[in-house]
């Protein structure tokens, strides 16, 4: 029995690594033929696989922006995980970076949610509604805020952002930008009255002109 599990622990992990492989060739041809169809052949040709591996272990080659989107939810899940102390900044900063750093995949990978009607199965509002939860436990938030409506929102927000960064009417700067001001009014309106100026303050100090323009 033990003999049985190790075998299949082995098979799974070389499914994974192929699995691996073929979203990482998928990457590399987007990379270099951003707005051509990537085929299944091509993907399997790059990944050193057969395509009928590409079909088993992805599916329909419109499966691969889900595939694309479960591991960029992972890879998120992973950062997010890591220690540190920026509550709901961190994780708006966190998002925004994912997406910026390989802008071309990450243009394209929305551009196939859009046309297949796919969203992130998991992703950053979960921890974004604890990271809320906790401002509030603190005493930053008033009581009775709804934490989910105020993270409800900025995700709202940050997806209209993330929209114009994937159609490049914002850079990846201002993306970032408008992102974390979306998070600064939901915070500065649910202030609790002793750490109302402290929220405010980002905003008091934002140029008038930084949500104006294209760029």
């Amino acid at each position: 029995m033990a003999a049985d599990g190790a075998e299949r622990g082995l098979r799974e992990r070389h499914k994974a690594r192929r699995r691996a492989r073929i979203l990482q060739a998928t990457r590399e041809l987007l990379r270099e033929g951003p707005e051509t169809a990537v085929s299944t052949e091509r993907i399997a040709a790059r990944a050193q696989v057969a395509p009928a591996t590409v079909y088993n272990l992805i599916g329909p080659r419109e499966k691969i922006w889900e595939a694309l989107a479960a591991a960029f939810a992972d890879e998120l899940d992973r950062r997010l995980a890591e220690p540190a102390d920026g509550g709901p900044r961190e994780v708006v900063a966190a998002t925004v970076r994912l997406f910026v750093t390989d802008p071309v995949v990450s243009r394209r990978m929305v551009r196939g949610w859009e046309d297949s009607g796919l969203v992130l199965r998991h992703g950053p509002l979960p921890r974004l509604r604890r990271a809320l939860e906790q401002e509030r436990a603190r005493g930053l938030l008033r009581p009775d805020v709804d934490t989910d409506a105020l993270a409800g929102l900025v995700a709202t927000s940050c997806v209209g952002a993330l929209h114009q960064w994937v159609a490049r009417l914002i850079d990846d700067d201002r993306f970032l930008a408008r992102a974390l001001f979306a998070l600064d009014v939901a915070l500065a309106a649910a202030a609790a009255d002793p750490h109302r100026d402290r929220l405010l303050a980002p905003l008091r100090a934002r140029p008038a002109a930084d949500e104006g323009g294209a760029r």
